[in-house]
């Protein structure tokens, strides 16, 4: 049966709404965000129980104790259950970009984006459900697809924020400039060859410290003097 606490916080987007949002959610908000936690937890444990394909809505829906109409009312398909959350995180990265330092090296600043992703893996309890969860992303390939579609979505929505930034210095880009480009989608193939690793180890190891490896076997190249001055 669906219990629902308002003091929930909204983790089931795997990552902290504060750093997301600058405004503070009202009640209704913050309650649907609780039945959102509930669905996604529950959800999560039968992918790993039973398999992503095998498991329907409606097997979700009995497991939390609603109808799946309910359910379909916070999220719209199962995969968005899945990777929905990462319209949020996008949010949250671009807060975390216009707060860094305007001359910190852009490199950088990439990284501490992506700290947002690391309570997700690192936080105590949360290794059990994202191993096998990011492997069930990795292997199921409408997933994969739906998943890439996202992080290129939150590459372009980076390569507006580098560029603003850029503006903000007093060193705009050119219209065919591939630079910003370059460098985001760069830190966002890191990202994922982080995740690779990470995975291969049998997520032994630290996230935020495959991310690291990832981003130091490319930081020589996306440190040149024109990335530095991003």
């Amino acid at each position: 049966m669906l219990s629902v606490s308002v003091t929930v916080k909204c983790d089931y987007c795997c990552y902290d709404h504060s750093i997301m949002r600058s405004e503070q959610p009202g009640l209704r908000e913050i309650t649907r965000q609780a039945v959102r936690t509930q669905i996604t937890e529950t959800a999560n444990a039968l992918f790993v129980e039973r398999g992503y394909e095998r498991t329907t809505i409606d097997d979700i829906a009995a497991a939390v104790g609603m109808s799946q109409r309910s359910v379909f009312r916070y999220f719209p398909s199962k995969e968005d259950i899945v990777v929905g959350k990462f319209d949020l995180v996008a949010d949250g990265m671009l807060g975390i970009l216009a707060a860094r330092p305007i001359d910190e090296p852009v490199w950088l600043s990439l990284r501490r984006c992506f700290d947002l992703l690391v309570p997700y893996v690192d936080a105590p309890g949360k290794r059990d459900v994202a191993e096998p969860m990011q492997r069930i992303v990795f292997d199921t390939p409408h997933l994969l697809a739906r998943y890439l579609e996202k992080l290129q979505r939150m590459q372009d929505a980076v390569v507006t924020a580098l560029r603003e930034r850029a503006d903000e210095r007093g060193e705009a880009y050119s219209v065919d400039d591939p630079t910003p480009r370059a460098i985001a989608a760069a830190a966002f193939g890191c990202l994922v060859a982080a995740q690779h690793s990470w995975l291969a180890d049998d997520g032994r190891g630290s996230f935020a410290t495959a991310i690291d490896r990832a981003m130091a076997a490319v930081g020589p190249y996306a440190s040149s003097p024109a990335a530095s001055a991003v």
